[in-house]
Parts: C-alpha cells; structure tokens; sequence
C-alpha cells in the first residue's frame, strides 16, 4: 500500500530549482520526523533532510544545506523539499519517508518505515 507519494520531479539545467512535494495520510505526517532521501544509480539511499512535525525544526545534509529548504503543512498533511542551485550531483530519485512510531534519530534511515514511491530528479551540465 502507498504510505506518501511524492511529486514535483523532474529535468533542470544546472542551478535551477525543482520543489517536490510529498502528499500522506494524517498518521504517517504526525510522526516525529518525516525525511527526504535519494538514491542515485549504484549508490546507497541517502539522507538529504527531515523536518520535526510538532515544531518544524530542519535539519540538512552537508550537500544540501544552503541550498535545499524542507517546509510541512500539517492541516494539508504534505512536506515539501524547496531545492535550489542544483547541481548534476543531485540527480537521484527522491523519496519521502516518515518515522516509525519508536521514532529516532532524524538522518537515521533505519528509523523510516513509511515511504513514497520517489521522484526523479535530472539535473543536467
């Protein structure tokens, strides 16, 4: 069963924006943290940033920080990932995620049970 979907991918140039969106059900929204990962072709998922729901506290991965924005609705039950300067590096398909309800360590990906399907996310030269 679909958890959250996700949307907004899509093809950029090189310090563009693309801002994704993560739509989900009030209980998967409610948790502690909902997450932002990515994975490129032959790499490991990665945490990219996660925002805390009951006060909206952010936190970055070193590559997104400065440049990268997560921001929730909780009356629409969505989170969103503002990314701007994008670089070719960024392309990956992206994922939303929420916490389990034993919570955990905002980065920790083990701590995510509840998952989209991903966005792709082409960033060219």
């Amino acid at each position: 069963q679909v958890q959250l979907v996700e949307s907004g991918g899509g093809s950029v140039q090189a310090g563009g924006s693309l801002r994704l969106s993560c739509e989900g059900s009030r209980s998967t929204v409610s948790r502690v943290y909902m997450g932002w990962f990515r994975q490129a072709p032959g790499k490991e998922r990665e945490w990219v940033a996660s925002i805390r729901r009951f006060d909206g506290s952010t936190y970055y991965a070193d590559s997104a920080q400065g440049r990268f924005k997560v921001s929730r609705d909780n009356a629409q039950g969505t989170v969103s990932l503002q990314m701007n300067s994008l670089k070719p590096e960024d392309t990956a398909m992206y994922y939303c995620a929420a916490q389990g309800p034993s919570g955990g360590l905002y980065s920790d990906i083990g701590s995510y049970v509840f998952w989209g399907q991903g966005t792709q996310v082409t960033v060219s030269s």
